[in-house]
């Protein structure tokens, strides 16, 4: 009996020495592998209905097909972004939670005093997903039919036309200050929390004129309500063939590109990264998207992520150039 304790006891062991050898010889599981196994979060750091959104939900919802999970879109807006920013900053770096933003990524660090964030270290680029041109809109009540009437009226009374913004700091922002200063006016920046309200303003011609994504005031145009001067991007809009773009209407150093682009956590790891940038690739080239993009006036835009990593790092500085040239104020969060 102790023999046959002894001889069971001796293979038991053998066996569990076997079994850990074999585990051990195995390859470690890939820190994407399963992944997705549940929804993504996704969040947005403007209001419902901004470009961002409509822009979001439209990638965000093919997307959900290829990776077989459903992807929710989440409304962070306020303090021109950096709120919903900080969210995913703090979030578990996972592939759980991601953030598609705006041109106002690289803006923040230039326009707050300080974030609970480092816009570089904090986040993974995984790639942009689309350039949209900017139209700089007027009511037609203000009997201003070109961008070279615009600046006259401006240039006759210094100081006393406005803008409107979707936020200080924002990409409608920046691209109006960077106008104004190839220009060579002075008009004043009337911030509001999104581009509705400004839209709504500017229509009503409380506000001059406002530099807004296409997607929110097509419409408007088409009916009259409002009016296209010029477009902020280098090239023409497709949306907007007729309408010339700044710098072809007479203010040469003016061209802004609004893109709008996917981030993770810093630390979500490389596998999860190249497959999120590989959906959105594949969400763009589906004719729904396309045929979405082509009604907003997007462009559809990919880098990979290093590629993307590094647009981010030149825009940041260049950035820092055009706000201390419009002397921006530093807000304090």
């Amino acid at each position: 009996m102790k023999l046959t304790r002894r001889v069971l006891a001796l293979s038991l062991a053998s066996v569990a020495v076997l079994a850990s050898a074999t585990v051990l010889a195995q390859p470690a599981a890939s820190a994407g592998a399963g992944y997705p196994n549940k929804p993504i979060r996704v969040i947005v750091p403007f209001a419902a209905g901004s470009t961002t959104d409509i822009i979001a939900r439209a990638i965000a919802d093919k997307m959900g097909q290829g990776l077989g999970q459903q992807m929710v879109v989440e409304n962070r807006g306020g303090a021109s972004g950096t709120i919903g920013q900080a969210a995913v900053a703090q979030a578990a770096p996972d592939g759980y939670t991601i953030m598609i933003h705006s041109s106002s990524h690289t803006v923040s660090p230039h326009t707050f005093a300080k974030l609970p964030f480092d816009t570089v270290t904090d986040f993974v680029a995984v790639t942009p997903i689309s350039s949209t041109p900017n139209v700089l809109v007027i009511s037609p009540s203000k009997n201003i039919k070109t961008l070279q009437e615009l600046l006259a009226a401006a240039r006759a009374k210094p100081g006393s036309m406005n803008f409107a913004s979707a936020g200080q700091g924002s990409a409608t922002h920046l691209n109006a200050e960077k106008f104004k200063l190839a220009a060579r006016i002075d008009a004043q920046n009337i911030p509001f929390k999104g581009s509705a309200e400004a839209v709504t303003e500017v229509m009503a011609g409380r506000v001059d004129y406002y530099f807004s994504p296409i997607a929110p005031v097509i419409g408007q145009i088409r009916n009259g309500q409002l009016l296209p001067l010029a477009v902020g991007s280098p090239k023409r809009a497709a949306a907007l063939p007729d309408v010339p773009t700044t710098a072809e209407a007479g203010v040469p150093g003016s061209e802004f590109n609004f893109w709008i682009g996917m981030f993770a956590p810093a630390k979500t790891p490389k596998e999860i990264v190249d497959r999120l940038q590989a959906e959105v690739v594949k969400a763009l080239a589906s004719p729904e998207v396309k045929e979405r993009f082509t009604t907003l006036g997007a462009d559809a835009w990919t880098l990979k992520p290093a590629e993307f990593e590094a647009y981010i790092r030149d825009e940041i500085k260049s950035n820092a150039t055009l706000v201390k040239a419009a002397g921006l104020e530093v807000q304090k969060q």
